[in-house]
């Protein structure tokens, strides 16, 4: 699962070794650390990772998490929410990848 929300940038995963834990993992060390008050985890940093920054969490508590993230939509467009440049950048290159997928 990709995930671009208000926080950060997040693929979710599931471990390969225990699949009752999910790996949430974020290309920047700021998106990982916006998690802090939502996934109780202390960030892994693996420098040669495609992700390098994650954090391990249960299926219940990436669950928990969801809610509060899906809470934290308050906004009517959520380009213009992202406060960060450097990720409404990113973003904004994923939405415009993305309109080839446009069927209309």
């Amino acid at each position: 699962m990709w995930l671009m929300t208000t926080r950060g940038f997040f693929s979710v995963v599931e471990h390969r070794e225990d699949d009752n834990i999910l790996l949430i993992r974020a290309r920047c060390k700021q998106d990982i650390v916006a998690l802090a008050d939502l996934v109780p985890a202390t960030p892994i940093n693996l420098l040669d990772a495609d992700y390098a920054w994650r954090i391990e969490a249960t299926r219940a508590q990436w669950a928990e998490a969801l809610v509060t993230l899906l809470a934290e939509v308050t906004y009517p467009n959520f380009k213009n929410a992202i406060d960060d440049r450097d990720h409404h950048d990113a973003y904004l290159g994923v939405w415009h990848q993305l309109l080839v997928l446009d069927d209309r």
